[in-house]
């Protein structure tokens, strides 16, 4: 498939995961794939060799985007591998913190915001100047922006912001045909969720998925890759809800 053939796009924490399952999903459609990691340089660089091995163009870029100038300095590597042109920015990297109000200190809070929300804002200040008409930007949310999750008050609160600036960017970045959604997983199979490996959490997990089934990767990675493709480009401003694999 080359819906994406000529196309350029940066995923942002696609090392492991839902990242990971987004960038090859897009590799597949045709795009040369930035493939971003903070840490995990092994994960990244074994996908971009499985995008490579599958005839694909990929490169891995390093850059920690808890960091004040994280963000500034992942749109400078961009723009020295691409040039003056960037098609789709999927901001894909997060952290989560589960713990109490009472336990939840200034330090975690202020990562979580860093990392969820100042990161993403200021990636895509920095790559608009090489984003065009039919550019896309793929935000990550979360079911937990709308639904009380436990002791993730914190977490949930970035991805509330998530859900706020994706509006306010489609509002903006749509007059210059820059289409803007984000996608909002409900609980999902990565290293993110520990509490489905165990019966107690697969069962609560599973009364209440929609299909009544664990959600995986790639279920995320292809709806993001298909809101990155032109069959998308009715679609903008909008939050995409998807449980179990399934978009309601």
């Amino acid at each position: 498939m080359t819906k994406l053939s000529g196309k350029t796009a940066l995923v942002t924490g696609a090392s492991r995961g839902m990242g990971r399952a987004s960038a090859l999903a897009l590799a597949r459609m045709g795009a040369q794939v930035l493939v971003h990691y903070s840490s995990g340089v092994k994960e990244a660089e074994a996908v971009v060799a499985e995008i490579r091995k599958a005839g694909g163009r990929a490169d891995a870029i390093a850059a920690d985007l808890s960091a004040p100038d994280g963000a500034h300095k992942l749109a400078k590597q961009v723009r020295a591998v691409v040039g003056d042109r960037l098609d789709i920015l999927i901001a894909n990297a997060g952290i989560s913190k589960s713990a109490t109000i009472e336990a939840t200190t200034v330090e975690d809070f202020d990562r979580l915001f860093a990392v969820n929300v100042r990161a993403p804002f200021f990636l895509v200040q920095q790559l608009l100047p090489i984003m065009g008409k039919d550019s896309s930007v793929v935000l990550l949310s979360s079911l937990a922006a709308r639904a009380a999750i436990g002791t993730l008050s914190a977490y949930a609160a970035t991805k509330g912001a998530i859900d706020t600036l994706m509006k306010h960017f489609a509002a903006v970045l749509g007059e210059r045909g820059i289409r803007v959604n984000a996608v909002a997983p409900g609980v999902v199979a990565t290293d993110m969720s520990p509490f489905t490996k165990t019966d107690v959490g697969r069962d609560f997990t599973l009364g209440i998925q929609a299909l009544k089934r664990l959600a995986q990767p790639d279920d995320i990675g292809g709806v993001v890759a298909f809101l990155a493709s032109d069959d998308a480009r009715w679609i903008s401003g909008d939050t995409i809800h998807v449980d179990g694999g399934s978009k309601l």
